[in-house]
């Protein structure tokens, strides 16, 4: 079954730019996401993807005595920048050449980025975007550091 990817950074601020230009950004605390796309994956795993990161518990809520343990994006209003990454669905286990054989081509694969992002733009997400098929510039201050994977 195919599994749409997901590297999750808990952030204090985040930023991508496509020559010279910053296209995206958010100040922290907040989520920088990278998205991997693979064959045969669904709107319905876009949309369980956007349900997930919006409601996953990342950020530390011990400042409340009162509240839980752990807070999501969904409890801080956080914001996201969710960034396309092929290379995710890359693969070195053979040879020094890493192949992409897994990763979904352009036209399978930007539809569902961008499904993402409308459904977490739909549960009230604040949420800024890289450019699709770009090179693009990362920057970020990983708040912890704090990274996981996800798959849906």
């Amino acid at each position: 079954m195919a599994r749409m990817r997901a590297v999750v950074q808990r952030v204090s601020g985040a930023a991508v730019t496509v020559a010279g230009e910053t296209v995206g950004a958010i100040e922290g605390p907040g989520l920088c996401v990278l998205v991997g796309v693979t064959h045969g994956d669904t709107e319905q795993q876009a949309a369980q993807l956007a349900r997930k990161l919006w409601t996953v518990r990342l950020f530390d809520g011990s400042a409340d005595p009162d509240g839980p343990g752990e807070l999501s994006c969904s409890d801080l209003a956080a914001p996201l920048l969710v960034i396309s990454q092929f290379t995710l669905y890359g693969d070195a286990r053979k040879g020094r050449r890493p192949t992409w054989n897994a990763a979904a081509p352009g036209p399978v694969a930007e539809p569902l980025v961008d499904e993402v992002v409308a459904q977490l733009r739909a549960l009230g997400a604040t949420v800024q975007t890289g450019r699709f098929g770009a090179d693009m510039k990362v920057s970020l201050v990983n708040d912890g550091p704090f990274t996981v994977l996800l798959e849906v």
